[in-house]
């Protein structure tokens, strides 16, 4: 049998089922009620489901079907009319649940939908904050290979089976071996490593993104608007929570096809599932957030990653736990990590648990369609994202509107984190302040130069155009040096007529004495020379060889000794070698040629007072 596509409405006097049931065989149908049990058969379609009022059969009641759509609709009397029936949308609670075959169990539950525990739990003033043990170290050893986890903490022993698949859902490395307070303290050590100082302080000066995204209203903000505003009539005693939140036709059929089960919870486990829910829903506002409501491939990372119950399988004591670990988590791991974010997450939150639990349901519904879409995050939803949207179907709306209120009444901060964020903020804005205080003292100073610099600039800029044309002509000597090693000669006479060293008196006097000819062909030092642009630099450079050049007249014989010291002084590294004596242009003997490693020719003419 299939079970059809149904949803429900009310009057005050009338209960309207609506059954989509294409290609039935309307010939053949059967319809039942009677108080709180509907029956609807039309092959091959069964539909059975629990009111949550009482019909009556009295003669008003109406049944019609649409051909053409497929649809058939029953309309069914109140048994007292004006009462209000509540959960209309809640189609897996309303769907009957299925009889046990099997032999009588050894818990049997009482009542249906565990209606009277929770009747129980609402006599009892509601206390979000649950007794904490001391940590027995023996109890945890002997049940160390028990360790449970998943909704209500039901499930055991399934990552055993899928361990291939296990680093891609988890940050958990082993669950079934490790206890609660075991994956609590992996937990915050993960996250004390992961945290990124630099990455925190770039969003956090750097926020255009964030503020654009924090602009954005998801569909629950309007829904709190109407319903806040529909509060102050006095005619909307009874207002349908639910009537500002509707479900889609996929949502529907998605919520027919869960199992209509119950769950046997003892106190301190439904705190731990409604800490659990809370954690889960700051991690959907997260992503619906930052992503302005569409879906990417991310979506499904961004949930599970920033909840620490679906990622760590951590069970939470109370309020303040959650939203310290989901803060913590949100400023380490997406891809944009900032505090307002946080609190964004925090009061959407709020807002959807104010809403009551039809609005709970719709993001859980859209949580499992993420997961549902993503290989292999939908492990998640047969451990708990299932199981809620099958839960809260059946949790009574003034136990969420006590959560909300509790939820809204704490307090988190960015010391609570224990990242450090306020020295960390009020460091960087010192060293930004910094900053500007020195690029301000530039920006004056730029503005008061003196126009005696403006004018050296020029100078220099006009020196630096005649050297680069001495640099031309240098280029030219240089590549006419290299093309062939035997034009030596030509080299020579053309650097003698280039560069002739004056004969200078050392002693200043009127005596005749014997002159050297100097002639030096350097890339490295004439460019060097030529590229100087200061007029004292060009006059200093002048002097040293000036000077060097009369050691050589009065010292011929230590010329090479003389020449290299004086070129080391410089801090040129130049080696000479001498090569051999020969006869010098004049026709003497005192013609030396010296032969350098750096491309340097040295030549000294030595004539006497009458050759000269």
């Amino acid at each position: 049998m299939i079970t059809p596509a149904f949803e429900l409405s009310q009057d005050p006097d009338f209960l309207t089922i609506i059954i989509n049931i294409p290609y039935a065989r309307v010939s053949e149908f059967d319809v039942y009620f009677e108080g709180e049990d509907f029956k609807f058969y039309a092959k091959p379609y069964f539909l059975r489901l629990t009111l949550p009022g009482r019909v009556v059969e009295d003669g008003r009641e109406k049944a019609s079907y649409n051909v053409e759509k497929g649809v058939f609709t029953v309309q069914l009397p109140k048994e007292t009319p004006g009462q209000y029936f509540d959960g209309l949308d809640m189609l897996t609670a309303l769907l009957a649940q299925k009889k046990s075959r099997s032999a009588k169990p050894l818990v049997e539950e009482i009542g249906t939908s565990a209606e009277q525990a929770e009747e129980e739990e609402e006599e009892e003033e509601f206390d979000w904050e649950i007794e904490q043990t001391p940590y027995d170290e023996t109890a945890e050893s002997a049940f160390r290979l028990q360790c449970y986890y998943g909704f209500g903490n039901l499930k055991s022993g399934v990552f055993r089976r899928l361990q291939d698949e296990l680093g891609e859902v988890i940050d958990l490395k082993d669950p079934d071996l490790t206890s609660a307070d075991g994956r609590r303290q992996k937990r915050l050590e993960s996250e004390a490593a992961k945290f990124d100082p630099d990455h925190y302080l770039a969003d956090f000066f750097e926020d255009e993104v964030i503020q654009h995204v924090l602009k954005y209203k998801s569909w629950w903000v309007d829904a709190y608007a109407k319903k806040v505003a529909s509060q102050g009539r006095s005619d909307q005693e009874h207002v349908n929570q639910t009537s500002f939140v509707s479900f889609s036709k996929e949502e529907r059929e998605q919520l027919a096809k869960f199992t209509n089960t119950s769950y046997l919870l003892d106190k301190r486990t439904r705190h731990q599932v409604y800490f659990g829910l809370i954690d889960i829903l700051l991690a959907y506002c997260y992503e619906i957030c930052i992503n302005e409501g569409d879906k990417n491939v991310e979506s499904s990372w961004n949930i599970r990653k920033l909840s620490a119950t679906l990622c760590w399988f951590e069970t939470f004591t109370s309020i303040p736990e959650v939203l310290v670990s989901f803060g913590r988590r949100v400023l380490c791991y997406p891809l944009y990590r900032h505090f307002r974010l946080v609190t964004r997450a925090f009061s959407d939150t709020v807002m959807i648990l104010q809403l009551g639990k039809s609005a709970v349901l719709k993001c859980l519904l859209d949580i499992h369609k993420i997961f549902r879409e993503n290989d292999p995050a939908y492990i998640l939803n047969d451990l708990y994202i299932t199981d809620y949207c099958i839960w809260i179907q059946k949790i009574k709306s003034k136990k969420l509107a006590a959560l909300a209120e509790s939820l809204q009444k704490a307090k988190l901060t960015k010391a609570h984190l224990g990242f450090e964020l306020e020295e960390l903020e009020s460091a960087a804005l010192l060293v930004q302040e910094e900053e500007n205080e020195l690029k301000a003292v530039v920006a004056v100073s730029k503005q008061q130069l003196p126009s005696s610099e403006l004018e050296t600039s020029d100078s220099e800029e006009s020196s630096s155009t005649s050297s680069s044309e001495a640099e031309s002509s240098d280029s030219d000597e240089q590549e006419s040096s290299n093309s062939e090693d035997g034009e030596i000669n030509s080299l020579q006479d053309s650097l003698q007529e280039e560069r002739t060293a004056s004969l200078i008196d050392c002693s200043g006097s009127g005596k005749d004495t014997d002159t050297s000819k100097v002639y030096v062909s350097d890339e490295k030092s004439k460019s060097s020379l030529q590229s100087t642009s200061v007029p004292g630099k060009l006059i200093e450079e002048l002097g040293k060889k000036m000077r060097t050049a009369v050691r050589l007249s009065e010292q011929p014989e230590e010329l090479a000794t003389a020449s290299h010291a004086t070129l080391q002084e410089k801090g040129a590294n130049y080696a000479f070698e001498p090569q051999r004596l020969s006869e010098g242009p004049s026709g003497n003997e005192n013609f030396l040629e010296v032969s350098p490693k750096k491309n340097i020719l040295l030549f000294v003419d030595s004539t006497n007072e009458e050759e000269d």
